[in-house]
């Protein structure tokens, strides 16, 4: 059985929940706002329940606390201006990413291309979020960041020294297709929380996904100590990639990072993020084939590459970000957030903790 939660209660719910545990107005409505997109285009995955779920490991709910609310964002002095380089003082990670973005946007009107990178920040959750945001507003938008935990081992290695590090790219794709076109992954072959999801439902992983203590395969969810990097040597380099832009901004030892008791004085244990917009005009050569105007050639590759019985009804491709696109859709004919029982349960205990009220039983079924 699903619920329709309305947007609104929503976030009346999370904004309780943040402002209770010291957040700002702003800083929790910029969270409810994200977590509210993530359960509007289904990603029950990164939505309000695991955001706090993530405050109470890492953030305001540890000691020493992962992250500050209220903290003030420092921007270092540049001389580069279309690029900016901030220290957030371990500020919650979607009110960074919302300013970062903002901050990129005015960049690219002005330069064609805007980047912020970001130091000592809390972890952002669904990167996805923030970059449909920024293609629906007609630009070209990618982030990535470093995961809170190193869990993932290089490939051709035995010991986790890389986290989940996502990478995130939206195009302003709407006018030719309906929809933004969304990459958005982590660069594990899967969550350590469906790990944990299996070994509750007593299942075994599938082949390749993780290792035991001795670096060899494992399919028992109880023998898992790190996940592999998805497609082998690929996803171990996308996800150094992260690593990498982390440490050139300043960021941590991914194996220390939100691990008090590891590492000597003076180490950092926070994550690092990435943020840039390109506004499409800034690509575009005019020389486009046959007359055709920016979207109009976006719209015709598109269709070249669907095309040739791909898509259905001979094929089953589909675009990147078209079963987001569909949730959305199901969201909007629901008119609010579409949530299971025990999604239901979860936000009645945050409403308890933000003093919301809140009856669990009066949400329509979907």
């Amino acid at each position: 059985m699903e619920y329709i939660l309305p947007v609104d209660k929503h976030n009346e719910i999370v904004i309780g929940a943040y402002t209770t545990r010291g957040y700002t107005q702003v800083e929790a409505e910029q969270v409810a706002h994200f977590c509210q997109s993530a359960s509007w285009h289904g990603i029950r995955t990164h939505n309000a329940i695991k955001a706090l779920h993530l405050d109470h490991l890492f953030g305001t709910g540890a000691d020493p606390a992962g992250s500050t609310p209220g903290a003030t964002i420092d921007k270092r002095p540049s001389k580069f201006e279309a690029v900016q380089a901030w220290n957030a003082n371990n500020k919650i990670g979607q009110s960074v990413a919302a300013d970062a973005f903002d901050a990129c946007m005015k960049m690219a009107d002005k330069y064609g291309v805007g980047i912020v990178a970001v130091d000592s920040a809390f972890h952002y959750l669904w990167g996805g979020g923030y970059v449909i945001d920024v293609a629906n507003k007609g630009y070209i938008a990618y982030t990535n960041c470093t995961a809170t935990l190193a869990e993932v081992v290089p490939f051709g290695g035995k010991y986790p020294t890389c986290g989940t590090n996502p990478h995130s790219w939206a195009f302003p794709t709407t006018k030719a297709i309906g929809f933004p076109v969304v990459v958005d992954w982590a660069t594990s072959t899967i969550a350590m929380g469906k790990v944990q999801s299996l070994k509750r439902e007593g299942q075994s992983l599938p082949p390749n996904c993780a290792i035991d203590e001795n670096g060899e395969p494992t399919t028992d969810p109880d023998k898992v100590f790190a996940l592999l990097p998805f497609g082998a040597h690929k996803g171990y380099g996308l996800s150094l990639l992260d690593e990498l832009y982390a440490a050139l901004t300043g960021g941590s030892l991914p194996t220390i990072r939100y691990h008090a008791d590891l590492g000597g004085d003076g180490e950092k244990r926070s994550t690092c993020q990435f943020f840039q917009a390109i506004h499409p005009e800034a690509i575009s050569s005019g020389a486009f084939a046959c007359g055709r105007n920016q979207m109009e050639n976006v719209k015709a590759v598109i269709e070249d590459i669907l095309g040739h019985g791909n898509a259905p009804p001979d094929g089953r491709a589909i675009l990147p970000g078209q079963i987001e696109y569909e949730a959305s859709v199901r969201s909007e004919k629901a008119g609010g957030l579409i949530i299971t029982d025990a999604e239901r349960t979860a936000f009645k205990e945050v409403a308890d903790e933000g003093g919301v009220e809140f009856d669990p039983d009066s949400l329509a079924s979907a």
